[in-house]
C-alpha cells in the first residue's frame, strides 16, 4: 500500500476514537488526509491533529469513497452497516468491535503475534477485544516457547473500557460519596466507586459473560491454537484506565520462572516489571498511556502441573484498541 494515505476514524469523538487521532499523530503513519467520522450530534465538533483542528463529519453511506484506510470505534451496529460499504469502496477498514472477530473470512490480528493474517484480508480486519490483547501480549510468547494448553484468569478492568461516559460515573460518584451526597448510577447496575462488578457484557446461558468467553474464543484465532482453554472472571474496578489480568497457564513443557523470564524479556510490546522484594509489579496507574504492557508476580504455579502464574497490565485504550488499531494499519503499508 502506498504511502500519503486519505485515512478516516469512524466514531471520532468516543474515548478510543481520541486515542486513535493522537495515535496516527504520535506514530508519524503517513497520513495525508484525515476524516473524522460520527454521529449526527457530534458533528461541528473538532479534534486537534498535527496543530490543525479537524471538524467531525456525518458517517454516511458515502463517507468512504476516495478513503484508503478506515479505523472503525462506534459499536457493532455501526461496523455491521457500514464496514461492509467501506470496503465495498476499496477502503481497508480496522474494526474495534466485536462484529467480526469471529468470521472466518476476517482476519482478527494482534501484530506482535499473528501479522501475517493481515495479508488474507478482503477489505476488513478486526482489532481484538482488549483484555484478551493485553492478555496475550505475555501468554501468547510463553505459548510460543513452552505449548499453553489452558489458563485460569481473572480481569481488572478498568472503567474506560466501557466509554467516556463511565470514566465521567466513577468521577461523578466519587465526588458525590465525598461530599455526602445520594450516589447516582447510569451506565452501571451497581455503583462502581469504591466497588467492584463481577460484571462485564452480557450473561450467556452457560453462566459466563459474553467479555469472559472472548479469551478463549479469540486466542484460539489470534493464536492459532483450536484447542486453548479459558476459564475466566471478568471484573470491572474502580481504575480509570488500564486493564490487569491474573493468569494461571498450565502448559504442554515444563516451565521455570527463569526460562520464563527469558522469554518475555524478549518479547515485542512488552516490559517485564518483576521485582516484588522492591514492590515492583504492573500496576494500572504506571502502564497508563503506556503502548508496551507490563508482566510481572512470575511465580510457579502450585496447583497446575507445568503451570506459571502471572500478572499483566496493560492501557486498553492503547494496546487493546487505538495502538493495535493502528499497528494493523501499519502492517498494510507493507503489503
Amino acid at each position: 500500500m502506498r504511502n500519503n494515505l486519505h485515512v478516516a476514524v469512524v466514531g471520532a469523538t468516543g474515548a478510543v476514537g481520541v486515542e486513535m487521532v493522537k495515535t496516527l499523530e504520535r506514530r508519524n503513519f503517513p497520513v495525508a488526509r484525515l476524516t473524522l467520522l460520527a454521529s449526527a450530534r457530534s458533528v461541528g465538533k473538532k479534534l486537534k491533529y498535527r496543530g490543525e483542528e479537524v471538524p467531525v463529519t456525518e458517517l454516511k453511506r458515502d463517507s468512504f469513497k476516495g478513503v484508503d484506510i478506515a479505523l472503525f470505534s462506534a459499536g457493532s451496529s455501526i461496523s455491521k452497516e457500514f464496514a461492509p460499504l467501506a470496503a465495498a469502496d476499496g477502503c481497508v477498514v480496522v474494526d474495534n468491535s466485536s462484529c467480526f472477530r469471529m468470521d472466518d473470512q476476517v482476519p482478527l490480528v494482534v501484530p506482535e503475534i499473528n501479522a501475517a493474517d493481515v495479508k488474507w484480508h478482503k477489505g476488513i480486519i478486526a482489532n481484538p477485544n482488549c483484555t484478551t490483547a493485553i492478555t496475550l501480549m505475555a501468554l501468547y510468547p510463553l505459548h510460543a516457547a513452552f505449548g499453553c494448553t489452558r489458563i485460569f484468569a481473572s480481569s481488572y478492568q478498568a472503567v474506560s473500557g466501557t466509554g467516556a461516559k463511565a470514566i465521567e460515573e466513577l468521577r461523578r460518584q466519587i465526588n458525590q460519596i465525598v461530599r455526602g451526597e445520594p450516589v447516582t448510577k447510569e451506565v452501571y447496575p451497581h455503583q462502581i466507586a469504591f466497588n467492584v462488578l463481577p460484571h462485564v457484557d452480557s450473561f450467556l446461558a452457560n453462566g459466563y459473560t459474553k467479555e469472559e468467553m472472548k479469551m478463549q474464543n479469540e486466542g484460539r484465532k489470534i493464536m492459532h491454537h483450536p484447542a486453548f482453554r479459558a476459564s475466566v472472571t471478568c471484573v470491572r474496578v474502580p481504575v480509570y484506565r488500564a486493564h490487569s489480568v491474573a493468569v494461571s497457564a498450565e502448559f504442554e513443557k515444563p516451565v521455570t520462572v527463569a526460562a520464563a523470564r527469558e522469554v518475555l524479556l524478549k518479547a515485542p510490546g512488552l516490559d517485564v516489571v518483576d521485582d516484588p522484594e522492591n514492590k515492583k509489579y504492573p500496576m494500572p496507574l504506571f502502564t497508563a498511556e503506556k503502548d508496551n504492557c507490563e508482566v510481572g508476580r512470575l511465580r510457579q504455579d502450585c496447583a497446575l502441573d507445568n503451570g506459571l502464574c502471572f500478572w499483566v497490565s496493560g492501557d486498553q485504550l492503547l494496546k487493546g484498541a487505538a495502538l493495535n488499531a493502528v499497528q494493523i494499519a501499519e502492517e498494510l503499508l507493507k503489503l
